[in-house]
């Protein structure tokens, strides 16, 4: 599998990295990533200069101090240095890691998502939304096991079947499960036509099942399992995370889709909501590489 060959692992020196290699490590073969940039991005790498001028030989200049540290993180993992580049950058986090993402045209953007260590995670939602790459997040804490069971939300668009091939490819590299769910909801003006609730949820449920039926058809998807779930009044993140445990994935793969061609092509309202509410299995936001550069271009040139 090529299509991630190139891949940046964004570090915070903080235990998160620690989950971070460990996943990418048994990852690596399985993505076929041939090489990886690991980033840290500091606001200020200099030395206050009072503190330089009274103590010169104290401290070695920052940027050599981190990426010493990372080396020995990395070595501790037994990351063969011929397949990694280690980057530590200057200025702000989100603007940087997207600016070196153009610069080294990596394939695939990976991310801690934090849910006890300190942060809040709005960077790495920021830079899911912005990244001209598909974006895979792990939760802090999560273990190295090989995923048995991947989750694919559809919607029947291009992007269902993308997502879907994916999952298929790497379920068969690694012995995995596929199973795929479809939110669906009953109008609010079913009223109107003279039928009870349960009546036209039943009419919605077989319009959905037909959907599906000629989704699998025309890609030629056989035996594809579907869990079709009705939504009320919880988002529909929060009901995809639910099947999701149910289901026991452990991992999710979602496809992301433009909203506009202004201003920003930015995640759909779902992933994006998955990203804030999934702390506890991988989650891949999958893109066609390079559909939000137009924001990329206008960002850089700020």
């Amino acid at each position: 599998m090529k299509q991630f060959s190139k891949v940046m692992v964004g570090l915070d020196l903080t235990k998160m990295d620690e989950t971070l290699l460990s996943n990418i490590k048994i990852w690596s073969p399985i993505l076929g990533i041939e090489k990886i940039y690991f980033v840290h991005v500091a606001k200020d790498l200099s030395i206050p200069e009072e503190l330089s001028k009274n103590y010169p030989d104290l401290l070695a200049p920052v940027d050599e101090t981190i990426i010493r540290g990372i080396k020995h993180e990395l070595n501790e993992f037994s990351f063969d240095p011929t397949e990694y580049e280690i980057m530590v950058k200057e200025g702000s986090p989100m603007e940087t890691v997207l600016r070196w993402c153009k610069i080294k045209d990596v394939d695939l953007l990976v991310m801690g998502r934090k849910k006890q260590l300190e942060g809040s995670g709005s960077l790495a939602k920021n830079l899911a939304q912005k990244s001209p790459t598909s974006v895979l997040f792990i939760p802090e804490g999560f273990g190295t096991d090989h995923p048995s069971k991947l989750l694919v939300p559809l919607d029947f668009s291009d992007y269902s079947r993308i997502t879907v091939d994916l999952a298929l490819k790497l379920a068969a590299k690694v012995n995995a499960t596929v199973a795929c769910c479809h939110l669906y909801e009953v109008p609010a003006g079913y009223s109107k036509t003279g039928k009870s609730y349960e009546e036209f949820k039943g009419i919605m449920l077989q319009n959905v099942q037909k959907d599906f039926a000629k989704f699998t058809a025309k890609h030629d998807y056989t035996d594809l399992p579907c869990e079709f779930i009705l939504k009320e009044k919880q988002s529909e993140a929060r009901y995809i995370i639910d099947y999701g445990k149910s289901f026991g994935a452990d991992m999710v793969i979602i496809g992301s889709r433009g909203r506009t061609h202004s201003a920003a092509m930015l995640l759909g309202s779902v992933a994006e909501k998955l990203i804030q509410l999934n702390t506890e299995v991988p989650t891949l936001i999958l893109k066609k590489k390079g559909e939000n550069m137009s924001f990329l271009e206008a960002l850089l040139k700020l």
